[in-house]
């Protein structure tokens, strides 16, 4: 019973299976589908978000780089396969190089 009154939770808060949320989601989507899959510079992120730099660095970021889903560069952030993979999309051949 427990278990499901908490997916339930996570479902209402828009947290999937890999407990991200709708920022992280926002944050992902737009690396993917505006950027290539990156690199892209933080001020840039934040703007295209709506955050601001610094929540981004702090709250954001560690979480994703943590369970895969984003890599810091001296160019920029990029995303990685696994990415790709979670949202059922072809990384393009410029992505593969940065891997």
């Amino acid at each position: 019973m427990t278990a499901h009154v908490a997916d339930e939770a996570l479902k209402m808060l828009e947290v999937d299976t890999y407990g991200l949320d709708q920022m992280d989601h926002k944050i992902l989507r737009f690396i993917l589908k505006e950027c290539g899959g990156g690199p892209v510079g933080l001020n840039t992120l934040a703007v295209a978000v709506g955050e601001s730099s610094e929540t981004i660095e702090e709250i954001y970021e560690p979480y994703l780089i943590q369970k895969g889903f984003l890599r810091r560069t001296p160019s920029g952030r990029v995303l990685t396969k696994f990415t790709y993979d979670h949202f059922g999309v072809e990384p393009n051949k410029r992505q593969k190089e940065l891997w």
